[in-house]
């Protein structure tokens, strides 16, 4: 089944994002990825060696949704916190060198940066497969007077936006209170717009939220399975206890499901192929395009439509990536399946 949205429409909330200022508030995470050529088996274990080749730094969690509003022509306002540590000093360069503003990223003394290192190895002039991944994890440290300075900076980035992200990974960096504290501040009728790993239930009011399958199950507290009646009944289920008009569920090589109050509930096929390259970050990629959509004007299926193509462009490339706005075009231009 195709859907009877104008390509042309499509191409102008691109161009639409140009400028556009959006508040990002959350989690930020480090990710390392270290890449190696295969060597031989160890003697000590059996366990493969690797050569060691090259070492990224690139911003993750809340950081990569920002990464993705910049390159795709917005203007991300980051808000959160880093260690005192060389992560947190390291999320803020990566930031930086992609001109993005780290001033409202508080250092939080006794928190250590949260980052996740992944191992890939392969031949040198092939695909690079992930080998195994550890995180250093923990949680921000309950200090009511850092809590206040939080929250004041939240309130003062979202007096200058036009559109508000809350990307909770669940280290913290969210306030509960985060919802009436943007509410109280941004311009009447700015959509907010939440992704959240385990607490979906605390942004109560939220504009529109965006689980994966997974998140939804663990909301639900049952497996959905491939019942798209189950699927809706736990949708709705959610719309009605977080007061949000707007689910986006996002189903790996299923596509999205839509769900939005006073609508039908629309299946958007996932874009490409589903033999997908890596999907690190590309739920963070669909969160930034389906705010910047909505934050520009769109309609709920356009800026869902848009963020299906960008997630099915980020897809295919290597570790935490983000989409330009060539490829988003390029993706709509080339599409003959979802798009009439």
């Amino acid at each position: 089944m195709t859907l009877d949205v104008p390509r042309q429409l499509l191409l102008s909330l691109i161009d639409a994002f140009a400028g556009r200022r959006l508040v990002v508030a959350g989690d930020y995470v480090l990710d390392r990825f270290l890449y190696g050529y295969p060597k031989r088996v160890s003697r000590e274990a059996p366990v493969l060696i690797l050569r060691f080749w090259k070492e990224e730094h690139l911003p993750g969690g809340a950081g990569n949704t920002a990464a993705n509003v910049r390159s795709l022509g917005g203007i991300p306002i980051p808000v959160g916190a880093v260690g005192d540590d060389e992560a947190g000093q390291t999320v803020k360069r990566v930031l930086a060198e992609r001109g993005i503003e780290t001033g409202s990223l508080l250092s939080a003394a006794g928190y250590g940066t949260p980052s996740k290192t992944r191992i890939l190895a392969g031949a040198p002039h092939g695909i690079k497969q992930q080998v195994v991944r550890y995180d250093r994890e923990s949680s921000l440290p309950g200090d009511p007077v850092f809590a206040r300075k939080l929250a004041s900076r939240l309130a003062e980035a979202a007096r200058e936006a036009g559109g508000a992200i809350l990307s909770d990974y669940g280290y913290g960096a969210v306030p509960g209170n985060a919802n009436e504290l943007l509410r109280a501040s941004l311009p009447p009728g700015t959509p907010i717009l939440v992704d959240s790993r385990h607490g979906l239930a605390r942004f109560a009011g939220a504009d529109a939220v965006t689980p994966n399958e997974e998140e939804l199950e663990e909301w639900a507290g049952r497996p959905l399975g491939d019942s798209a009646a189950d699927l809706e009944s736990a949708a709705q289920a959610l719309q009605r206890e977080v007061r949000c008009p707007i689910v986006l569920v996002t189903r790996g090589s299923r596509g999205m499901a839509l769900f939005q109050d006073g609508a039908s509930p629309v299946s958007i096929p996932v874009h490409g192929t589903d033999q997908v390259a890596d999907v690190t970050g590309a739920g963070d990629t669909v969160l930034a395009v389906f705010s910047l959509a909505l934050a520009s004007g769109a309609s709920p299926l356009e800026a869902a439509l848009l963020a299906n193509f960008a997630g099915g462009v980020v897809v295919m490339k290597m570790g935490t990536a983000v989409v330009t706005p060539d490829e988003l075009r390029d993706a709509i231009a080339s599409d003959r399946t979802i798009l009439k």
